[in-house]
């Protein structure tokens, strides 16, 4: 467990501005007739204008700036030349360095309308991020966050991935702890301010079990059910966590700015 310090936290929270401005940018673009690799070139320029580099791109050989993962695919797949179709949903993830520090983002959309059903899914799994980031405070145990996801997703009737997981972020993008998104309230190590987590449920529609391609990374579920996957960085400070990819995330520097008109 690596402890960042105010400051580096709020170099965190740079690198997580470029992060969301990507994703932004993505979320804005996503149409029926759009492919995964033009989302993923958008992304790309949207980064490198910022000064960050994209966390993904080489990262044990993975070959693009964003996950897309189209239906039932949970994570990482990788970007190509099919159209997005009027029905998909898509999992767009994205992680930018900026200055040393990492930040990691994701989040499912509906490709024009969907199906109830899947947009119960999707709402679902976005509840269960909030619910286990509103468990990560100072002095509560990793369990609490993976127990609180669980619960949500499990009162919907619905599975939560068990072969992939968060994990803490800083200088390197994946640091320990390893976040599951199951688990007992109460058990796990204690949450300490500096500890920066990236937690991201990873959610099917039924009990499955999840494959990965010949690719080496496309890891859609077995049976082929839907899923979906929202995942934010998130710091925990003496105030109780702070998402550094929230829309509203400003470092202090820039809080400061702001007050004297800049």
């Amino acid at each position: 467990m690596i402890l960042k310090r105010p400051s580096e936290i709020d170099a965190m929270a740079d690198a997580a501005v470029i992060n969301r401005a990507a994703l932004e940018a993505v979320e804005a673009a996503i149409a029926p007739g759009v492919t995964t690799l033009e989302l993923n070139d958008l992304a790309e320029e949207v980064i490198l204008g910022g000064g960050g580099t994209p966390a993904f791109k080489g990262y044990h050989g993975f070959p693009a700036t964003l996950c897309t993962s189209l239906n039932e695919v949970v994570v990482h797949g990788i970007p190509n030349e099919r159209p997005l179709e009027e029905g998909d949903i898509v999992s767009i993830d994205v992680g930018t360095f900026y200055k040393g520090y990492a930040a990691d983002m994701a989040k499912t959309y509906a490709v024009g309308t969907i199906p109830e059903d899947v947009q119960r899914l999707l709402d679902a799994t976005e509840r269960s991020l909030y619910a286990g980031i509103e468990r990560a405070q100072p002095g509560n145990r990793l369990g609490d966050v993976s127990a609180a996801i669980q619960d949500v997703i499990e009162q919907e009737g619905m599975w939560v991935v068990r072969e992939f997981v968060g994990h803490g972020i800083g200088r390197t993008f994946h640091e320990p702890p390893d976040v599951p998104n199951f688990g007992r309230a109460g058990t796990g190590p204690v949450l300490r301010p500096g500890l920066v987590l990236a937690i991201e449920p990873m959610v099917a529609v039924s009990r499955t079990s999840v494959v990965v391609l010949d690719d080496g990374w496309t890891a859609p579920t077995e049976t082929g059910v839907l899923s979906a996957h929202f995942e934010h960085t998130v710091a925990i400070t003496d105030d109780g966590p702070r998402i550094l990819t929230a829309k509203e995330t400003m470092t202090k520097q820039n809080q400061e700015g702001s007050e004297h008109g800049a």
